[in-house]
């Protein structure tokens, strides 16, 4: 049955990713144009306030706290994540640029094998716990982007290395960045556009796990998701 709902999901979505194919002799496990409604995503909302929607192609966060949309089948490396993401500014209420953030390769060890088992609050502390790697693109209201490996008993280890705050390292304002993320073995890698922006060769690497979006008090369109083997 997994493997039947996989592939009508690719069979209606079947141009997605297609803006940006991976190097030679990558396979596409999965794709989102998210114009087929949000039946492959879990949605976190802090205090249950803002809306987390699929139109016009788009994932759209449109809320006044935190949010995240976990990608509901489990990856296992080596794997490579695609999406394209877009800070909106545009008078909204909720229109603060800031925090393109995502999870990937997420477990929870209150939940073992089953992240989604256990919902979380939408409270950026909830993540605590988790097992995964995290990057903050223009988080603190735009004014750092930080690389982390959350080890599962609440520390969030931060190297000086993967703690960035130069101007071309935020956000700019109803700018489409394309991003990659990688987790290939022990490499696992952070990709804007053309430029790697993190690194970590990582001796212990999360092989299993769950792919989230975050925001918080943002207003934040998502696109081209895809999913894919590494070459």
């Amino acid at each position: 049955m997994r493997a039947n709902r996989r592939g009508v999901l690719l069979g209606a979505v079947g141009l997605a990713g297609c803006a940006a194919l991976p190097r030679s002799g990558a396979r596409r496990l999965y794709a989102d144009d998210f114009r087929h409604g949000m039946d492959r995503w879990l949605v976190e909302l802090e205090q249950g306030q803002g809306t987390v929607r699929a139109a016009d192609g788009a994932m759209i966060f449109d809320v006044p706290k935190g949010a995240t949309a976990w990608f509901r089948p489990e990856l296992t490396s080596p794997v490579e994540i695609r999406f394209t993401a877009e800070a909106v500014s545009g008078g909204g209420v909720h229109d603060r640029v800031s925090d393109l953030n995502c999870f990937w390769m997420a477990d929870d060890p209150r939940s073992p094998g089953d992240l989604l088992a256990r919902p979380r609050s939408g409270a950026f502390a909830d993540y605590d716990t988790l097992r995964t790697y995290y990057v903050g693109l223009g988080g603190n209201s735009n004014t750092s982007s930080r690389f982390r490996r959350y080890v599962g008993n609440g520390e969030r280890p931060l190297l000086p290395q993967h703690d960035l705050s130069a101007p071309n390292d935020l956000i700019a304002a109803n700018r489409p960045y394309r991003i990659r993320l990688i987790a290939d073995g022990s490499r696992i890698e952070y990709w804007r556009d053309d430029r790697r922006m993190f690194a970590l060769d990582d001796p212990a690497p999360y092989r299993r796990g769950w792919f989230g979006l975050r925001t918080t008090w943002n207003h934040m369109t998502v696109r081209d998701f895809s999913v894919w083997t590494v070459a």
